[in-house]
């Protein structure tokens, strides 16, 4: 009798602390969104700040895709957080300045283009510099 119930105390011990890292792999998986979430939103403003100090006359397409691209490769947090900044500052930026939704349309293209892994040299123009 004593034996059974040493096995079912420790088949019940088993199970309990099996399920404990089903919960921890969640939050590391969590914690690892929050990271990579983190680490997109550096991406996209240091291509902002990029593209800002080469202020070079049709180079915004390459810096959209070239933050959309360094956010997305850190995973599906990076992605998340390329997709909102971008949709935010397009939807901002197609009501103040006037350069028309043709203009947002070409933006978000060049947005989806960096975000699924497309190589934003595509939209580089002739001139840029290469430190950037």
């Amino acid at each position: 009798m004593r034996l059974w119930v040493c096995i079912a105390l420790l088949s019940t011990v088993l199970c309990a602390s099996a399920q404990r890292p089903r919960v921890f792999q969640g939050a590391v998986r969590a914690g690892q969104f929050v990271r990579d979430a983190a680490g997109g939103a550096w991406d996209m403003l240091r291509a902002y700040r990029d593209m800002r100090e080469a202020n070079y006359i049709g180079a915004d397409k390459y810096f959209h895709a070239r933050g959309n691209y360094d956010a997305a490769r850190r995973g599906p947090g990076g992605a998340w957080a390329a997709r909102v900044i971008s949709d935010a500052r397009e939807n901002w930026q197609s009501g103040v300045s006037g350069r028309g939704a043709e203009d947002t349309r070409l933006d978000q293209e060049a947005n989806a283009w960096g975000r699924s892994g497309g190589d934003p040299n595509r939209y580089r123009p002739k001139g840029l510099p290469s430190k950037y």
